[in-house]
């Protein structure tokens, strides 16, 4: 339901750090929840020769198994498991909780939007797509 009152949102990304001890990584995706719109919502996007770059032994294929969860979670489905039938917010939180795993991510940040799609998109894009 976009428009041009803005809402307040919270995002994180979420990262792949092959190599805990080496604290490296790379942006794979952004979790968005806009509360006032009720908007959840994840997108990721696994970058493989990025991966091979940081470590050339991660298995792409178990990283991509658990970044693919994640949009399935924020959406609800509830083939993704008992986590995506909490209700919006207990998900996000969930979904942005610390973890010292391989996924892991990055402290929560907040903005204002008009839309929450379009902005998901857009740090999608310019967090996870685009590399300096």
């Amino acid at each position: 339901m976009p428009g041009t009152r803005r809402s307040p949102f919270a995002y994180a990304v979420v990262r792949v750090v092959p190599r805990v001890e080496r604290g490296e990584f790379l942006n794979a995706g952004i979790v968005l929840l806009c509360r006032p719109r009720r908007f959840l919502a994840a997108r990721v996007h696994l970058d493989e020769s990025l991966l091979r770059a940081l470590d050339p032994g991660c298995d792409p294929d178990g990283v991509r198994a658990h970044l693919e969860v994640i949009p399935r979670i924020a959406a609800g489905d509830p083939d993704a498991g008992p986590i995506a039938r909490l209700a919006q917010a207990e998900r996000f939180h969930w979904l942005v909780a610390p973890s010292s795993t391989i996924v892991q991510r990055s402290e929560v940040h907040t903005g204002l939007t008009t839309d929450p799609a379009v902005t998901l998109e857009h740090l999608f894009t310019t967090l996870v797509l685009e590399r300096g």
